[in-house]
């Protein structure tokens, strides 16, 4: 005697192929027309090329790619700045490029902070992470040989 298959019912299954199919249909219109996407209107207020760098006690040390001054050192968690900085290295390290080249710090006249990888092209609007982690990053651009 043979088990019948389980027959899953047809009318879910379809409204379920429609809905992920209508989802991309939306998606690749927005990225194709620009619908929706965000105009940033702010001019540039200050910038700073910064490196980064993994010290062998666990601290993220950032120096000034200018001059190789020391701006400040994150000891502890500062989970953000590590965490911000070991996805931007991730990219950098899968498209061959190695940390000697620095990231830019921006500051914006419409409060924006956004952190931008020229060799890859990444960018990072930072206000998306919350005041506080903001305010880490903002604090870079003045900072000069801290330690946090």
């Amino acid at each position: 005697m043979t088990t019948p298959s389980p027959v899953f019912p047809r009318l879910p299954l379809f409204g379920l192929f429609g809905a992920v199919g209508l989802s991309l249909v939306v998606a690749a219109t927005g990225r194709l027309t620009n619908i929706g996407a965000v105009e940033t209107t702010g001019s540039l207020v200050a910038a700073r090329d910064l490196l980064f760098a993994d010290a062998p006690d666990g601290s993220v040390v950032v120096t000034d790619a200018r001059d190789g001054a020391p701006v400040e050192v994150f000891t502890g968690e500062n989970g953000f700045v590590r965490g911000t900085m070991r996805g931007m290295a991730r990219t950098r390290k899968s498209e061959g490029i190695g940390p000697e080249d620095p990231f830019r710090l921006a500051s914006w006249s419409d409060g924006r902070l956004t952190l931008d990888d020229p060799k890859t092209g990444r960018h990072i609007e930072l206000q998306a992470f919350g005041s506080a982690n903001v305010e880490v990053f903002g604090h870079l651009l003045t900072a000069h040989g801290e330690t946090r």
